[in-house]
């Protein structure tokens, strides 16, 4: 803990230890702290009789000695956390959010807890932070701490009428939604007949560094009244987000890594401070969409000045094209037709750095130097040369965590600078992971990132990350999780230097598509592609899903037209780039001129969206779409108009109906009637939109005018 910190702690606690009163209140934003000589603090919402509730600590805190007050399976009622009691609070607030700042302490172990609740201007959101100081005269061991615990319903009855929303995620399947009765995970089990609360819980639990690989790190429960709450943890290591119920409702915790499910501990000496993963939750009267419109503003407030970067149009060379295997002779006609449509940033893919005699690089990954030899007359300058004399922007590749074992830098690199286990380094499918903490690691990225922006220009970086390394490393550190945890906090520390050394270089953040995001670094970064997929027929669930969990101007969708598609097959896969950000990929080279004036069009069309996506809030008019749904449609609120964006995959003709969809609409994309002949037809009724669509796979971009 610096000398600052202690600073701040100490100031807090001398101008409040004699002034607190029993029964405070610390309003903030939306949100309340309250808390009392004989409680902890606890976080509510003064207007809502669903979120938020008096009586349930906001921080947990568990240790190695003590976990729980009562027993039981959830986290809460913590034994430290019961015992915290708050010694002084302070509220403030500037031009861009209001915060409180309350002091706990647990007079038993010494534990001070140090909670900043930041709510944002603009946003009915919150951002909770915790500082644990270890006070005492002990070494304290944390197992888990809450970032967050709050309070749901009133009473048993409440639970009754609550629905769960959350998303499982994996590769070429990300953010699939569902919403699960609160009641089919925790039964009434007649808790007031017993006088006790329930011991059960209901969990979701990332694994790994994939921090979105099983379970988007964020969900929502709503009440049949459209009472919602919805939440986001904010890390890319380990989380767990924790359902339990009380005779007198619900419980929710949201945590980072724990001992039971990630192998976490960490090691607290006399004086040392632990920061735990930050979180936010909002809450809304508007159901799921209003919550999330919530959490929308509230991840644009968090992106602070980047989210004043320009959106440009992406061509990436991979994705159905030449798929980790770029040369001179494949590259030059796609720059040349990119330009053509319109595109800003040309990105060089996978392979650029790989001998083509090796075939599979897989292994051979992390020097990141030219293989000259895959490209000819002039080298991989050439090619670049070439993709910003037609007026675009040049981008490449890197994993930069990774090492292959048949890289030059496996054996450059010490052993300290890598993932270790019990004494060796952690392989994880032939890959060695980089441990972000080691100046050698970083010391080595820098100088890679340096060499390519001033060796060719480059101004776009997709940064790929495609293994799990499971628990993490226990080198320098407590357990496995508690290295994780530092290494994630250390690369998102090595982006942020990064871009403050190049201000003109934008990072993509991927992760085998969507495998880690989370706004630990979509915070710091530009753009997140949503998935790898490559069956367009199977990527618009993933594209009308993604803004549940992303921002719009970040929602990094592929559009990847390829010859043999039909005109209708065409517009399909490019309405699912303009849903978000359009990322373009295919051979733009070999396909048709109507195939190429369709591109052209959605560039030019995306050109002026863009412009809007920045303020866009999202809703679904169907609902939150199921893998197999025949038919999907994703809503943007803008400050012009609403946009819909309705994929129809019936085989057999289909009538539509989108209810609450009201104003003057007009098709935006494709322009025109009809596409070949098929045409959509639009009716405006009481209800909503009509639309009946011909046999077999289409799309549309809808503009709606309100009022």
């Amino acid at each position: 803990m610096t000398d600052a910190a202690s600073s701040t702690i100490a100031s807090v606690l001398a101008a409040d230890r004699e002034s607190v009163p029993t029964g405070f209140r610390a309003r903030v934003g939306a949100f309340e702290l309250r808390w009392s000589a004989d409680a902890p603090a606890s976080l509510s919402v003064p207007t809502s009789t669903h979120a938020g509730r008096p009586g349930v600590g906001l921080v947990q805190v568990f240790t190695a000695v003590e976990q729980r007050a009562r027993t039981s399976q959830a986290y809460w009622r913590s034994a430290l956390g019961e015992r915290l009691r708050v010694q002084g609070s302070e509220v403030t607030t500037d031009a861009e959010a209001s915060r409180a700042v309350v002091v706990q302490t647990d007079a038993v172990s010494g534990i001070e807890v140090r909670t900043t609740v930041t709510a944002p201007m603009g946003a009915s959101a919150v951002r909770v932070e915790h500082e644990v100081r270890n006070g005492g005269r002990d070494t304290v061991v944390l197992t888990a701490v809450s970032s967050a615990t709050i309070g749901f319903g009133r009473s048993q009855d409440d639970l009754d009428d609550v629905v769960w929303g959350t998303a499982a995620s994996e590769w070429l399947a990300e953010n699939r939604w569902r919403e699960t009765s609160l009641r089919t995970l925790l039964p009434d089990i007649s808790l007031p007949f017993h006088g006790q609360d329930a011991r059960g819980h209901a969990a979701i639990t990332s694994h790994g560094a994939w921090s979105s690989g099983e379970h988007v790190p964020c969900g929502y429960l709503t009440r049949g009244d459209g009472e919602a709450l919805a939440w986001q943890i904010e890390t890319s290591a380990g989380w767990h987000a924790d359902l339990s119920q009380t005779r007198d409702g619900g419980v929710l915790s949201l945590l980072g890594p724990t001992d039971l499910e990630h192998q976490f501990a960490h090691e607290l000496l006399p004086g040392e401070t632990f920061t735990v993963v930050p979180v936010a939750i909002t809450a809304s009267p508007a159901g799921r969409d209003g919550a999330i419109a919530e959490l929308t503003r509230y991840r644009r407030w968090l992106r602070g000045p980047a989210r004043d970067q320009a959106l440009p149009v992406v061509y990436n060379d991979f994705m159905n094209t030449l798929m980790g295997q770029p040369t001179t002779e494949q590259l030059l006609p796609l720059i040349r037709r990119a330009a053509d449509a319109g595109v800003e940033v040309f990105c060089i893919d996978a392979g650029w750095f790989a001998d083509p005699a090796i075939g599979d690089w897989w292994t051979t990954v992390g020097e990141w130097r030219e293989a000259s030899s895959r490209f000819a007359e002039g080298g991989l300058r050439r090619v670049i040369d070439e993709i910003r004399a037609l007026g675009m922007e040049a981008g490449l590749w890197l994993e930069p965590e990774v090492v292959g074992i048949d890289s030059p830098a496996a054996a450059q690199l010490p052993d300290e600078a890598f993932f270790q286990r019990f004494g060796r380094r952690v392989q994880e499918d032939r890959r060695y992971h980089l441990d972000f903490r080691h100046p050698s690691a970083r010391g080595h990225l820098d100088a890679t990132v340096d060499h390519l922006v001033a060796e060719y220009g480059i101004s776009y970086l997709k940064l790929d990350y495609n293994i799990n390394p499971g628990a993490g490393t226990d080198h320098h550190a407590t357990t496995a999780a508690d290295g994780l945890l530092a290494h994630t906090r250390a690369f998102r520390d090595w982006l942020e230097r990064v871009q403050q050394r190049h201000p003109s270089l934008r990072l993509e953040n991927c992760s085998s598509g969507a495998m880690r995001a989370d706004y630990a670094l979509l915070a710091v970064t530009h753009l997140q592609s949503t998935s790898d997929q490559q069956d367009f027929r199977l990527y618009p669930p993933v594209a009308a899903s993604a803004p549940m969990s992303i921002l719009p101007e970040q929602c990094g969708n592929w559009a990847y037209p390829a010859r043999g598609m039909s005109d209708e097959e065409t517009v399909f896969t490019l309405v699912s780039g303009l849903s978000g950000r359009l990322y373009l990929s295919g051979f733009l080279d070999e396909l048709r001129p109507e195939q190429r004036a369709r591109i052209a069009e959605a560039v030019a069309l995306h050109k002026v969206l863009r412009e809007q996506l920045v303020d866009a809030v999202p809703f679904w008019p169907l609902g939150l779409p199921a893998w197999d749904a025949p038919t999907i449609c994703l809503g943007l609120h803008t400050t012009e108009s609403d946009l819909l964006f309705v994929w129809d995959r019936n085989a057999a003709p289909a009538a539509i109906e989108l209810p609450g969809v009201h104003g003057e609409v007009d098709v935006l994309f494709p322009a025109g009637e009809s596409v070949n002949g098929r045409e959509w037809r639009l009716q405006l009724a009481e209800g909503g939109l009509s639309l009946a669509t011909p046999a077999g796979l289409g799309a549309r971009v809808l503009r709606v005018r309100r009022g």
